[in-house]
């Protein structure tokens, strides 16, 4: 298990799994609703350009990232379960978030897996993730505690 607020990063074959975990000192609610306001990424969240679109069951978006700001992911959001879980991707990879309730706190977990079986053949042109998924983390519990 990973220390709080520290990515680890799976590797295999036909995949790689990134994923990071901190306790925030903020209510689920809180959390989700910084989550779920695409608009407002770029304001608290270091690590991303821009996110357009509707994060809702089914909603389309757009999120250009700092890790390769010349990309426009295109994602669908394939899972929206207030305010426990969120998970958006594409047809390569899913990144899920998952908020448990601690006493008032939350603990946050984000998980990226991509893969598949063209995976070998660009898995090596993809960065790592760990210190941007770090960040999000960190951004995401000063900008809860701010907040809730």
């Amino acid at each position: 298990m990973a220390q709080d607020g520290k990515a680890v990063t799976d590797k295999r074959t036909f995949s790689r799994t990134t994923s990071v975990a901190v306790t925030i000192a903020a209510p689920p609610v809180t959390v989700w609703g910084l989550l779920t306001d695409a608009g407002s990424y770029p304001e608290w969240n270091s690590t991303v350009l821009s996110l357009k679109g509707d994060i809702r069951p089914g909603g389309n978006l757009e999120l250009v990232s700092k890790l390769d700001p010349s990309r426009t992911f295109k994602l669908k959001v394939k899972d929206f379960d207030p305010p426990r879980r969120l998970a958006w991707g594409d047809a390569l990879g899913t990144r899920t978030y998952t908020l448990t309730n601690t006493n008032g706190g939350t603990r946050f977990e984000m998980t990226e897996k991509i893969g598949g079986p063209v995976f070998p053949l660009f898995a090596s042109k993809i960065p790592s993730f760990d210190a941007s998924f770090e960040q999000f983390a960190a951004d995401l519990k000063t900008a809860a505690e701010k907040t809730g």
